[in-house]
This record gives structure tokens, sequence and C-alpha cells, in this order.
């Protein structure tokens, strides 16, 4: 009876120590982080990194096991745009692709692109940039609830089978269709916008909720003549070589310059290696469903409707088109050799501080929006919806804008607090959405919507609160472009004075809507006239309004007498040995004829008009 007793009272002693151990892990897996990024998709990458690099501490809840979305997830494995503009990550990532291959021309395989690439070569690389300190990432988890309690999120989600929670300070949304926005209770936008919202004369006369087609990639490699049947796929049910018959014909087509030949459609999207990305538009792969209200059952059920489409495009090429060499190549080592994910080119998109659209692009000086640019892009606006027939019928390929730049505000809700998007969920319209979801874009806005992050967290303010102007410089230390300048390298080393004194619109830059890459240029080597630059300082110095100024070019006498209007004391001695210190390039003479290379540098070191601060529509604000 003794020994009994003292073994009940041990084992409750010990039962009593696993409880405490138990409930300690349960304590300790109350995972607490700064920013937390659901989607780990291009924006969701790049936000990371660039939240993580200013000192944030960063999660990342990725539903699959790889980072990239449609880069590499989805497939989409050819660049469109910004071959001009590497502009911060996106250049960065470039870069290693580069390294990688053997330089440029070593991408420089179809058609289509300057970029192309392997999905699996590129998912490495990006997690390779994201094998950082303040950086983890949960792959194959998925996200259950959202819930925002006394200023914090509380996300829950399933790792490896168990049910884990992450408490942040900041949600950045960068899932591939916005869907955390309803479930937040963000207002947003799904399908086509009404002509009288958006003011854009393109738009249709009513809204509706059609969106543009999705795409689910394959990718193909060519074996050559093997015996083998591996690749070659089985003709799918409700195969329809009719839906295909038109793939190599598109003959006067204002997109694609006369693809009349079915090899010259198929090396559109050829890979390095001999592999073909097949993403086609013509009579090929695209798909369209609804998927918004969709069950999780129905959506998987249209998922692989929308496979089965694709399988079918590559049975037609490969026994209709007789391309038998072409085998699906199982590049995401995945039971039916297919993406992991769609490729969806529209998604919900969320209500900003500010709401882009097509007007702003075609017209950036008419109004201040662009002063507040924090991601570029250059891609003319392509939508596709050839798989809805009854869409409204609009010419989007005719609607010309320059080269354009993402305004911060459209990165921020209108009305919650601490949650950001970072992908193609951003505040634009309908119209605007078909250029600014391409891939060098969504890596800008996650850099952007990173830098917003990191800033909150450092200043301990909301994300409404953030200094603009603060985010903006934080961008340009990573030579992250705020303006579209197609002229103005990040390796020229003013090249923050020129993006900067360009943000500000005191020397305006020149649009150019030009083929598939649009343009925007500076002119960095051209003459500023007096006229010129007195005109661009009167918005943030009013003062300057007596000073006569002629059309003829600046020089350093002008200057001069500019800051002793606005100082009382100028050294000139002090300002000259810094010429060089501030690498200006031009000869330190009274006589010089300055540039605007000069003058950006000058007006950005001695005046500094990109300090005075501004709001989300680009206004002055006068304290």
């Amino acid at each position: 009876m003794i020994l009994l007793t003292k073994y009940m009272r041990l084992m409750r002693r010990v039962l009593g120590l696993l409880f405490f151990i138990g409930y300690i892990y349960s304590v300790s897996a109350q995972e607490k982080t700064d920013v937390l990024i659901i989607g780990g998709g291009a924006g969701g990458t790049s936000a990371a990194i660039q939240a993580a690099r200013m000192g944030t501490q960063v999660t990342v809840i990725e539903r699959t096991p790889w980072l990239g979305g449609m880069l590499t997830s989805a497939g989409v494995s050819a660049i469109d745009g910004n071959h001009q503009m590497p502009s911060g990550f996106w250049g960065e990532f470039r870069q290693k692709l580069y390294d990688y291959y053997g330089g440029a021309s070593a991408l420089s395989t179809g058609w289509v692109s300057h970029t192309l690439f392997e999905p699996s070569v590129a998912n490495n690389i990006l997690k390779e940039l994201a094998n950082i300190p303040n950086l983890t990432i949960h792959y194959n988890a998925n996200y259950s609830t959202i819930k925002q309690e006394n200023g914090l999120w509380q996300v829950t989600y399933n790792l490896d089978g168990k049910a884990q929670t992450v408490t942040a300070n900041i949600l950045i949304d960068a899932t591939e269709t916005g869907e955390l926005l309803p479930i937040v209770g963000a207002d947003y936008r799904l399908g086509m916008d009404a002509r009288a919202e958006t003011g854009e004369t393109e738009a249709p006369e009513k809204a509706n909720s059609i969106i543009q087609d999705l795409t689910y990639v394959a990718i193909l490699k060519d074996v050559g003549e093997v015996k083998s049947k591996k690749g070659l796929v089985k003709k799918p049910k409700d195969y329809d070589s009719k839906n295909y018959e038109c793939a190599c014909d598109l003959k006067g087509d204002a997109m694609f310059n006369s693809v009349s030949e079915c090899s010259k459609m198929l090396s559109y999207g050829k890979l390095p290696n001999n592999k073909y990305m097949i993403n086609w538009p013509n009579c090929g792969n695209d798909f369209y469903f609804e998927w918004d209200g969709l069950s999780p059952a129905e959506l998987e059920v249209k998922v692989q409707e929308a496979k089965n489409f694709t399988l079918g495009f590559v049975y037609y090429i490969q026994n209709e088109l007789g391309f038998k060499n072409l085998r699906l190549e199982n590049e995401f080592a995945t039971k039916d050799a297919l993406p992991f994910i769609p490729y969806h080119r529209e998604g919900r998109r969320v209500k900003g501080k500010v709401f882009l659209t097509a007007n702003h692009l075609e017209a950036p000086y008419k109004y201040n929006l662009s002063k507040t640019g924090v991601a570029v892009g250059d891609y003319p606006i392509d939508h596709h919806h050839a798989k809805k027939p009854d869409a409204p019928k609009i010419e989007f390929i005719h609607i010309r804008v320059p080269s354009y730049n993402i305004p911060l505000g459209s990165l921020i809700p209108e009305k919650i607090e601490n949650f950001l998007v970072a992908e193609k969920n951003i505040s634009v319209s309908n119209i605007v959405n078909g250029t600014s979801r391409l891939q060098p874009v969504v890596l800008g806005i996650g850099q952007a919507s990173g830098a917003i992050a990191a800033t909150a967290i450092k200043k301990q303010v909301p994300t409404s609160q953030v200094s603009i102007r603060e985010v903006q410089n934080a961008l340009l230390d990573y030579k992250a472009y705020i303006m579209p300048l197609i002229d103005v390298s990040a390796s020229d080393k003013a090249f923050a004075s020129m993006q900067r004194i360009a943000a500000t619109h005191i020397l305006k830059a020149e649009g150019v809507p030009y083929k598939w890459a649009n343009e925007t240029w500076f002119y960095p080597d051209r003459i500023v006239s007096e006229y010129e630059l007195k005109t661009g300082l009167l918005a943030y110095y009013p003062e300057l309004e007596n000073i006569p100024a002629s059309g003829k070019g600046i020089t350093f006498p002008f200057i001069a007498s500019i800051l002793k209007q606005l100082y009382t004391e100028i050294n000139e001695q002090r300002i000259k040995a810094a010429w060089k210190k501030w690498n200006i390039d031009q000869e330190y003479s009274s006589t010089t004829v300055l540039n605007r290379r000069t003058v950006s540098i000058i007006i950005d070191q001695i005046l500094n008009p990109f300090a005075l601060e501004v709001d989300f529509q680009g206004d002055l604000v006068r304290y």
C-alpha cells in the first residue's frame, strides 16, 4: 500500500512536469513577428526580403514548396517588360539569372522576352536570396483564420499537420488573387470597372465581374528522336481539337507580328536547355472561369478543367501538329507534371488611398500621383479575354501610355490599418491591371510594400502615416526606381539625385508610348534653361517669383542667385570643394552651361526639396 502511494505521488509529479512542459511548448509555439506576409509569390518574396533587409522580423506563409508565385510556381518564366529598367530586386534577381546561365544572351532564347529561364532555377535563386537574417518562411503551409485584436494580427495556419499561431504588427496580402481582402473586411473591386467610376473613356459603360483568362502553363522539353513514350500526353476527357486549330495562325495580329508557323508559335516561350513554356493566348491554353465565391471543392473541379484544357493543347501539339519530340517535362516534380498553381492575371483589387487609372498613366504631369511613385513599369496594357466571348470589346492594346510608376497610396487600403497589399491586388483600375500585373512590376510592388512595412515598424507609426519620401529614399538605397527613367542607370552615381528631382517634378521627363516597351526619358545631358528651373522650383519656393529667368542655359551664377534668394549666405568655395565629391562630371566654371544631371545634383544636395513631405495625392504638405 505504501509503495502504491509513493508510485501515485511520483506519477502525479511526472504528469505535472509533462503538463508544464506542454504549457511551455504551447506558449513558445505562439510565434511573434513584426511583418507577416501571406503568399510567397513574386510580390511576397520581394516584400519579405526588403523588409528583412531593413531590420524587421518577417514571417512568410506560403502554401507551395516554392518561392516566386507566377515566376516559378505558375511556370510563367518569360519576363514581360522592364528590360531597360532593372529596378531594385528585379535587377538583382535578373543578375543572378545572368550569373547562372552565363550572361544576358543565354536567357534570350524565345522571342516573347529578353529574359527566359527554367522555373526550378528561379525558385532556387529566390530561396538563396531569401536565406537572410530576420526572415522565416513556412512552406506547404495554409492559413485558416485571420483576426485583428488590440492592433495586432493573429493568424492560425497548418504546418505539417499541426495548427500554429503567429502574431504580427503588420499583415501583407501577397496572394495571387487578393484572397485576404474579403477576410479582413477591406473594400475591393473585381472585374471591369464602369466608365463613370474610373473616368476612363475606354472602360465599359457598366461594371461587371468579368476577369481576365487564367492559364495553366506547361513546360515541354525537346528530347529529340526517342522511342520512349515518357512525356507523351494521353488524350484528355472532353478533348476537342477545334479548341486549338488556330494556334499557329496569327497573320497580321497587332500583338505578335504575323505568327503563321507552328514552330514560331512554340518558340514564343523557348527556355534555356531546350525547354518550352506553353503559355499561348491564341487558341492555346488560356482558360476562363469565375472563381470568386466558389467552394474549395468547386474550385478544385474548375482548376482540374483548366489543367485538362492545357493537357489537351499539349496533346494537340504532339499529335495533331506532329511535335512528338516535345515532351511534358516534370519541372515541378508534381504528380501531373504541371505547375503548383495556375497563372492568375487578375484578382481582387483593394480600394486604396489612391485609385490609379489609365488617365494617370496617359498624362502623368496633369496629376501629382507620380510624385509618390514606388515601382515602375513599361509594358503595354494587355488583357486576355478570348475565352469569354461576351466580355465587352475593348481594344486594350491600342490604349497608348508611356512608361509609368505605381503610387504608394495604391498599396495602402482606404480604411484598414497596418494591412498592405503586395501583388496584383493593388488599387488600380481593371484597365491598368493589364500592365501592372506583369512580373517586374509586381516584384517592385512587393519591394515597396516591404519598405512601407519596415518604415512603419522602425518609426512606430501605422502604415497609413509613413513618410512617403522616407519610403522612396529607402527604395533608392536599394537601387529601386521611383520614376521610370529609361536613360538614368542605377549604376550612375547621381542616380538617386536624378530620381528624386524627377519625382518632385522640378525637372520633368518626357514620356513616349513605344511598341512593347514604353519609355520615359530624362535626358541627363540636356541643357536646363533658367526659365525651366525657375518654373519647376516655384511650387516649392514661391519666393523665387521675382527672380528674372530667360530661356538661355543655366550657368552657376544663376544657381547662386537662387541660393542667395533662399539663404542669407552662400559659400561658393564650399560648393566648389564639394563639386567632385558630389560626382558632378562637368567642369566647375562660371561659364559652364549646366545639364540636367548637374542641376539635379546641385538642387538635391543644397536645397533638398525631396525633404518636403507630400501626401498620398502627391501634393505638398504645408505645416
